[in-house]
């Protein structure tokens, strides 16, 4: 009998096989049941899904940003953080969205920076180029308030496609910076080991030619591809009894059983026909062998002729009947344009100039419509407007 003992290299090798199979599941045929990766139909099924949801968020954008948007088919791979650091190479911002009902878990939204300075500065009224400095709690306050929003409308959608009730929890922003190992250790824990990564194309307007991606757990992942499928199962399942129980249906009208059989299959139908001695013609109609029914007078339609000579039942006196009415009178002096960042700076004495110059007449609106022009004037203690142009 040879030497049958192992060299420390050996015994290196099989600890490391015997680590990796673990982590695998526990044998080399259990990676697909254990999560460990998708299938061809999953990745094309939470692809789909991905598609429809992301679909209903850009629309939800598009009114955010009053900017045309576009979020391109998805590319759906497994990842691992790794690969993301690799692909995102300056800070960005990463938005937690939990599931409260109907699905288990959380997703992940992974946004440029320069990307979320953007879309901030359009929410609040500017053009989009106005990205300078840091981001800071305002920058992520806006992208939360965004992204709650987009995902409440996809999560609508899913409601939909999953045929349950699916809600989530208000959205949590923050901006990792990947390069740092610190900022790595505030990433969510299904983001430590393999997970679901869907890739989009977004633009927005001519300003934003960027990607976004949504991070989801395989577990999740899988679990809703599990409930697509029974969905579309019990979907396809409804409309074949329904089309079965059609056909019994028709089948037993034109025999007068005393007690028919319980959900008959379509193929007893031709032992229920009608004996031979009936007649040709009613053998694929039982319902045609009534009685003819009696004939119906039918005449067209004839309208009376309106003349232009009718006297219009209108009176000047009927303006009595709201002369009650109360109405609301505003005298505005100006109006101007602010950015929330010019409001949050307003203290006592701060001074706002209006799109009004001193002397000009100022507007009268009743109830919100532009009615008349006048001048102020004092009476007594009490301002006072003189109108002096009624508006046609």
């Amino acid at each position: 009998m040879g030497d049958t003992s192992l060299s420390q290299e050996e015994i290196n090798a099989l600890f490391n096989n015997a680590a990796a199979i673990a982590e695998a599941g526990g044998d080399a045929g259990g990676a697909s049941d254990s999560g460990e990766g998708l299938t061809d139909y999953e990745k094309d099924t939470i692809g789909e899904v991905a598609n429809i949801s992301m679909g209903t968020a850009a629309t939800t954008l598009f009114s955010l940003v009053n900017k045309r948007v576009e979020i391109s088919t998805p590319v759906v791979s497994t990842s691992t953080w790794d690969d993301i650091i690799s692909m995102y190479e300056k800070p960005c911002v990463l938005v937690k969205i939990g599931y409260t009902k109907g699905l288990n878990g959380s997703n992940v939204l992974v946004l440029r920076e320069e990307d979320v300075k953007i879309i901030t500065d359009l929410m609040m009224g500017g053009d989009g180029t106005n990205t300078d400095g840091e981001i800071g709690e305002l920058h992520l306050s806006a992208i939360s308030e965004a992204m709650n929003q987009m995902m409440g409308s996809s999560a609508t959608s899913l409601s939909s496609m999953l045929n349950m009730m699916v809600d989530i929890s208000p959205p949590e922003s923050d901006l990792i910076d990947l390069q740092n190992s610190d900022d790595a250790k505030e990433i969510d824990d299904f983001l430590r080991g393999s997970f679901v990564k869907i890739e989009f194309k977004l633009l927005i307007g001519d300003l934003v030619d960027s990607k976004i991606m949504q991070l989801y757990p395989i577990e999740l992942a899988k679990s809703m591809c599990s409930n697509v499928a029974s969905n579309m199962e019990s979907d396809s399942s409804s409309t074949v009894d329904d089309d079965a129980f059609g056909a019994s249906e028709i089948a037993s009208e034109p025999a007068a059983a005393p007690a028919p059989a319980p959900a008959p299959a379509p193929a007893p139908a031709p032992a229920q026909a009608p004996p031979p001695q009936a007649a040709p013609p009613q053998m694929g109609m039982p319902m045609m062998s009534q009685a003819p029914q009696q004939p119906v007078n039918v005449q067209p339609a004839q309208f009376t002729q309106f003349a232009g000579n009718y006297a219009v039942g209108y009176s000047p006196e009927n303006i009595d009947l709201i002369m009650d009415v109360p109405l609301e009178v505003t005298v505005e002096l100006g109006r101007t344009h602010k950015s929330i960042h010019d409001i949050l700076d307003f203290a006592p004495g701060t001074i706002i100039e209006l799109n009004k110059i001193a002397g000009e007449p100022i507007d009268v609106l009743v109830n919100g419509k532009y009615v008349a022009k006048g001048e102020v004037v004092v009476i007594e203690e009490s301002f006072g407007i003189r109108i002096t142009e009624i508006m046609k």
